[in-house]
């Protein structure tokens, strides 16, 4: 392989434009190569990114020898399957959150990536952030003394129902798709893993959860709650509360340009800011470099990648059977 990166695009959704400016800050990536499901939508989007080799179908583009590593933000129930698909044409993997809808999914991506000696990673993008990495450091080094509390949202208006989102077939809804942000977040933080959640949903005509509240219980009696949804007002936001004080996290998830940690203690607030990345998802594009390139490991192993999706999953099993349960860790 080269030392550089040759990226291909699994589809023309939206935020390809984030992972395109993030690549192309990169000196040692490139975008290659652009895949849809017609001629006429790949060539398009091309020559609009300016991307050298449309492809008119998927299997085209994971096919393509001139493709290192394939990002794949697909509707959630495709994750898998082209993942998958991918990992066995010679590809290395980027594939949005969550990174399957079950843990039997996510086993079959794990091997696929063994057998195939390929690098697949979940595209958290928060968690590359410094701001990210400085929160779990101030916790586990006792900041705001033994952590007793975790409180985290992720919220947005969303009523398009054309949208895969609220297709419960195509695994819309929005403990899939923002409620995973909050539990991913404190998980990573805690560096434990939840023993029982509880949780409970507001559904559409559709059966999606277009809200999810939840709760989550930690070893030595950690409580998390969080909610997440398509019908409320933007919010971002983490909360950790320990005996000495909190540590509160504004824009937690899409933490644009310098981003700034809030520490209440004795009543008085400091603000401490970090520097990003510049653009913003240069922090998972350097992470699949060091991953592909450096034979480094990435930053989200899919053991981790595995207990986000585990939790989830038991998640919902509460919200429907309305009784709490473990994740199949």
């Amino acid at each position: 392989m080269s030392d550089t990166l040759r990226w291909g695009l699994l589809s023309t959704a939206r935020i390809n434009g984030r992972l395109i400016e993030a690549v192309r800050a990169s000196d040692r990536s490139e975008i290659a190569a652009v895949g849809s499901r017609t001629d006429v939508a790949a060539e398009s989007y091309a020559k609009e990114w300016g991307i050298p080799r449309p492809h008119g179908s998927y299997e085209s583009l994971v096919n393509d020898p001139d493709v290192d590593v394939v990002y794949v933000p697909l509707p959630n129930h495709r994750h898998a399957p082209w993942a998958v698909r991918a990992m066995r044409a010679g590809k290395h993997v980027l594939c949005e959150k969550p990174l399957a809808l079950s843990v039997v999914q996510v086993e079959i991506m794990a091997r696929a990536a063994e057998r195939e000696d390929r690098v697949l990673a979940e595209a958290f993008m928060y968690r590359h952030h410094p701001r990210t990495v400085a929160v779990r450091t101030l916790v586990r080094d006792g900041e705001i003394g033994p952590i007793r509390r975790v409180h985290g949202a992720f919220t947005f208006p969303f009523d398009r129902d054309d949208n895969w989102r609220h297709d419960p077939d195509q695994g819309g809804g929005a403990l899939w798709d923002v409620g995973c942000y909050p539990v991913s977040f404190a998980r990573y933080v805690l560096d434990e893993e939840p023993v029982r959640v509880w949780a409970e949903h507001t559904t559409s005509p559709a059966e999606i959860d277009l809200a999810t509240a939840g709760v989550l219980r930690f070893p030595e009696d950690v409580l998390m709650t969080f909610d997440c949804g398509f019908e409320a007002a933007f919010r971002s936001e983490m909360t950790f509360v320990g005996t000495r004080g909190t540590i509160h996290v504004p824009r937690a998830f899409r933490p644009e340009g310098d981003a700034p940690i809030l520490i209440e203690r004795d009543g008085k607030v400091e603000e401490r800011v970090l520097a990003g990345y510049d653009p913003l998802f240069l922090g998972e594009v350097r992470d699949m470099e060091q991953a592909v390139l450096d034979g480094g490991k990435p930053a989200i192993s899919l053991v981790d990648s595995r207990a986000n999706v585990a939790t989830l999953v038991a998640l919902h099993a509460a919200a429907e059977t309305g009784k709490p349960g473990a994740p199949d860790l």
